[in-house]
């Protein structure tokens, strides 16, 4: 005989979602045997066969949406459905006094609520006096964790004191009610807990809310206690009650509608990940951390960093701890971000000077007339530009599918300024089209506002080189990191007097050590000598940027 397996009875839910198929054409299954899962928004219903058969046809597909009395499957039953073994043996009495299987079910599923419902512990702020404005400073526990009596749950802080709530019997943290920063007062609910009795009788599973009318086979259970276990769990719990000879095919996955949700925004296959909790019910925990596992496995293929050892420096001596200021924290992000996924190079060399200086110096009473300080980045910015010009790869940056250059037909000199608050890189806009003059003026004017805080977002944006000048603290030479999404960045180190072999003799003269990095994805080392060696022909001889 032939039976139509048909959605139960779902209350006041219109429509629910395939999201299991258990079982395939051909199937042998047992009365009691999953054969498809339905979720709605707030819980998910495993349908069971009523009888022993062979499953002729799956009439659903995943992700179907299907309604109260639509076709599941077809099943040629074999007439045998699940009774239980020994009736005597039912932790209801009157439970074997029917021959329903539906109807004992329902028993012993009643029987099972209040006994859950009567294990689970709230955890209350206690009396607190007549403090005021309590609130939540730690959460020391998550759903799902064991506590043990006197294990430390939250505290609260109020503007005079502190105060430690902890657990006053051992159990699994059922609910976590109260996040941080939280204002709480006297009887608010902190937390539930389901106590350790329960727990050593295999209940203490976290719910799965049961929608309206949550029903097995054709009989209806209906309960709106959201902390309840699933149905399904609780009869194959449950003390004595017969336990169905279930098969579970290796696609069968045990997971709340949270914990599918979950997976479905993360794009999980619920299949690959194993479960942690009871029964090997699939976890939102288990989720994460089948997600980090893969993201750490993708790092290590890609050559990821190996962590820096954890210290506990207060083991050697006095320690305090000085918060990094918005400014270099992200900069540090910047440099890193910049360190790792870019190839950088960097070529030295030295450029004398010493007619520069000399040009320079002669023109202090018309800088002085103009208000001007005339300093050597000035010159150091018009020789960039003009190197800029010439060989525009130094002024671009890769595209993102790394097949090509997009290179900027302005030119835009940002230039590294030292700031209490840390690094900053005002930007000197179309540099190119500036006298040295200009330049000047221009350059004190962006560093005098990066020191007192008053550059503005268009001050810090469109950079396409940059000059990391230390003056006279430079020493004898660095090695910069790229500004990304630049391909190169100039460092200028200290000037320094250094004797040069001059025709047949030493002269002392002034020498500037440059030191350029760029990112070798776009500049070969050719490339690189090329732009010192014009960089340095320009600043030698001053008469070069005429030409």
């Amino acid at each position: 005989m032939t039976t139509k397996v048909l959605v139960p009875n779902l209350g006041d839910i219109d429509e629910v979602e395939v999201i299991e198929i258990c079982v395939q054409t051909g199937d042998v299954v047992a009365a009691g045997d999953t054969l498809i899962v339905i979720e709605s928004d707030k819980a998910s219903m495993d349908v069971p066969a009523e009888w022993e058969g062979s499953v002729v046809a799956i009439e659903v597909s995943l992700g179907d949406r299907v309604g109260e009395g639509s076709l599941i499957a077809i099943v040629e039953n074999s007439g045998r459905s699940a009774e239980p073994a020994n009736a005597e043996d039912l932790s209801v009495s009157d439970v074997a006094q029917t021959s329903d299987p539906s109807a004992r079910f329902q028993e012993a599923v009643s029987e099972v609520v209040t006994v859950v419902q009567n294990s689970v512990l709230d955890v209350l702020v206690p009396d607190i006096g007549d403090a005021s404005g309590v609130v939540v400073i730690e959460v020391a526990i998550q759903a799902g964790q064991e506590v043990s009596e006197n294990d430390l749950l939250v505290v609260l802080e109020s503007d005079k004191a502190s105060m430690e709530i902890s657990a006053e019997t051992g159990g699994e943290i059922l609910e976590v009610c109260v996040d941080l920063d939280d204002e709480v007062e006297q009887g608010s609910l902190i937390a539930k807990i389901v106590t350790s009795d329960l727990v050593q009788a295999g209940l203490s599973e976290p719910c799965i809310e049961p929608g309206p009318g949550a029903t097995t086979g054709t009989q209806s259970v209906s309960t709106s206690e959201s902390s309840l276990p699933a149905v399904k769990d609780i009869a194959e719990k449950s003390p004595g009650f017969p336990q169905a000879d279930l098969k579970t095919p290796r696609t069968q996955v045990y997971a709340g509608p949270a914990t599918r949700r979950l997976a479905r925004e993360l794009g999980v296959d619920l299949t690959n990940v194993a479960g942690t909790g009871q029964r090997n019910r699939i976890l939102k925990d288990d989720v994460k951390a089948f997600v980090k596992a893969r993201l750490l496995e993708e790092q290590d293929l890609l050559g990821g960093l190996p962590a820096v050892p954890v210290v506990d420096f207060a083991r050697f001596g006095p320690v305090h701890e000085q918060p990094l200021s918005r400014i270099r924290q992200r900069g540090a992000t910047n440099l890193h971000a910049s360190w790792v996924n870019l190839p950088h190079v960097t070529q030295h060399d030295e450029v004398d000077i010493s007619d520069l200086e000399v040009f320079r110096k002669s023109l202090k009473s018309q800088a002085e007339a103009r208000g001007i300080r005339l300093t050597p980045l000035a010159f150091i910015v018009k020789a960039c530009c003009k190197v800029l010009h010439e060989r525009p790869e130094f002024n671009s940056s890769l595209h993102v599918n790394g097949d090509s250059l997009i290179v900027k037909d302005y030119i835009n000199i940002g230039m590294a300024v030292d700031t209490p608050e840390g690094l900053v890189v005002p930007v000197i806009r179309d540099a190119d089209k500036k006298d040295v003059w200009a330049l000047s003026a221009e350059i004190a004017d962006l560093a005098e506002k990066a020191r007192i805080k008053k550059l503005g977002l268009d001050d810090l944006a469109g950079g396409t080189f940059t000059i990391s000048s230390l003056g006279a603290l430079g020493g004898t030479g660095f090695t910069p990191i790229v500004n990304a999404p630049e391909v190169a960045i100039l460092g200028v180190a200290r000037l320094a007097t250094k004797p040069l072999w001059v025709e047949d003799r030493f002269e002392p003269r002034q020498v500037l050590p440059l030191s350029l990095s760029y990112d070798h994805r776009v500049v070969n080392g050719a490339d690189g000598g090329r732009f010192m060696v014009r960089l340095t022909e320009l600043l030698g001889d001053l008469r070069h940027l005429a030409l």
